[in-house]
C-alpha cells in the first residue's frame, strides 16, 4: 500500500514515538547480565529501586539527549547549508571539555571528586564552557552577519580550546581519567535530575526551532533570496545559534560528548522522506533520541556486566552509515 506524501512525515512521527516507546522499554530491561523481563514483574525494593530510579532515568535522560544533539544537527545543517554540519562545529565540544578540566584541575584528584556536589559541577562547568566557547566563536566572527567567517572562527576556537585541554591534560595527568570517560560519551550518571534539566530544554528549543523553521526554508534558496523574502537573517541567526548552543550545551554537560548523532539524525530523516524544516527539526529530534538511546543499549548489553562507553558505540554506528551513505551515494549518481 502506498503512502501519500503528504502523510509520510506523520506516519514517519508515528514510527519514531512507538520506537522510542519500545527502546526505553529495552532499557529498562537490559541490565549487567543482559535482558531480564522478570525485573518487571518484581516487588523486592531493591530491584524496584534499580528499575524506576537507576534505568528508566538513564533510558530516557539517553532519549533527551540524543533529542538535543538530534535538533541540534538540523539547525546547524539548515543555518549553514551544509549537510556535514554538526552541533560542535562552532566549538561547544572543545569548550566543555576545557569547562571539566579546569574544574577536575581545580578540585583535584581527592575522594570528594566523586562527590554529588562535584558532579553536578562538572555538569555546570561543562555547560559554561559550550556555550563560553560559542559566544568567543561569535566574538571572532563579529557577529552573525557572515556565515563563512561563522564557520572558520568556530574551527579556531575549537582547535584552540582542544589544545588548551590537552595542555593541562600534560600538566595534570591525574585529570586524565575522568577527562577520558567525559570524551567518550556516558550515559551511566544520568538520572531524574538530568531529565529534569534537560527535558524543558529540549522543549524550549524545539518550540524556538520550529518558529524558525520557515525563515530555514527560505535560507535554502540563498542568504540573497532569504532577505528579499522579508526574512530578518541577523535576528534569525542570533536566534538559531542560540538554539544550537543550549541544546548542544545541555546534551554535552549531561552525557559528556558523544559523536555522529547529531550529524547523522537530519540524514536519516533526509533518506526517509523530503520535507520542510518544520518537520524535519521535529523528526530529527526524535531520530536523535531513538539512535542515543539504541546505542545505549548496545552499550550495556554487547560486553555486559562489563559496559562500552556510549561515545564509541555511536562513533561505530555512524561511521560506518557515513561509509555506506559515500560509497552508495556514487551509484545514485551514476543512475540519475
Amino acid at each position: 500500500m502506498l503512502i501519500p506524501s503528504h502523510h509520510k512525515p506523520l506516519v514517519l512521527l508515528l514510527a519514531l514515538a512507538l520506537l522510542s516507546s519500545l527502546l526505553v522499554m529495552l532499557g529498562v530491561a537490559v541490565g549487567s547480565t543482559g535482558f531480564s523481563w522478570s525485573w518487571l514483574d518484581s516487588s523486592e525494593p531493591v530491584q524496584e529501586q534499580i528499575l524506576w530510579q537507576i534505568r528508566l532515568p538513564r533510558s530516557i535522560g539517553a532519549w533527551v539527549a540524543g533529542g538535543l544533539l538530534g535538533l541540534a544537527g538540523a539547525v546547524a545543517q539548515g543555518l549553514f547549508r551544509n549537510a556535514l554540519a554538526d552541533p560542535y562545529l562552532l566549538g561547544a565540544s572543545s569548550g566543555a571539555g576545557l569547562g571539566v578540566a579546569l574544574l577536575l584541575v581545580l578540585a583535584g584528584t581527592s575522594p570528594a571528586a566523586a562527590s554529588l556536589w562535584l558532579r553536578m559541577g562538572l555538569t555546570g562547568a561543562a555547560f559554561l564552557g559550550a556555550v563560553g566557547a560559542v559566544l568567543l566563536t561569535l566574538i571572532l566572527a563579529r557577529g552573525v552577519e557572515q556565515t563563512m567567517r561563522l564557520l572558520l572562527a568556530g574551527v579556531i576556537v575549537g582547535v584552540v580550546l582542544g589544545s588548551a585541554t590537552t595542555l593541562m591534560i600534560l600538566m595534570a595527568p591525574d585529570i586524565m581519567r575522568p577527562m577520558q570517560a567525559f570524551v567518550m560519551g556516558s550515559t551511566g550518571f544520568l538520572g531524574w535530575n538530568s531529565v529534569l534539566i534537560m527535558a524543558p530544554l529540549l522543549a524550549v528549543c524545539l518550540l524556538t526551532a520550529l518558529g524558525s523553521s520557515r525563515a530555514l526554508d527560505a535560507m535554502t534558496l540563498g542568504e540573497s533570496t532569504a532577505a528579499s523574502l522579508g526574512v530578518r537573517l541577523p535576528t534569525i541567526r542570533l536566534i538559531l545559534i542560540a538554539v544550537l548552543a543550549l541544546a548542544t550545551g545541555a546534551a554535552v554537560a549531561q552525557a559528556g560528548l558523544i559523536a555522529f548523532v547529531g550529524l547523522v539524525a537530519p540524514h536519516l530523516v533526509r533518506s526517509r522522506l523530503h520535507c520542510t524544516h518544520s518537520w524535519l527539526l521535529l523528526l530529527s529530534a526524535l531520530t536523535g533520541g531513538a539512535l542515543l538511546l539504541a546505542a545505549d543499549i548496545l552499550a550495556r548489553w554487547l560486553v555486559a556486566p562489563q559496559e562500552l562507553p556510549v561515545g564509541v558505540v555511536t562513533t561505530v554506528l555512524g561511521g560506518a552509515y557515513l561509509l555506506w551513505l559515500m560509497h552508495r551515494k556514487p551509484l545514485l549518481e551514476n543512475r540519475a
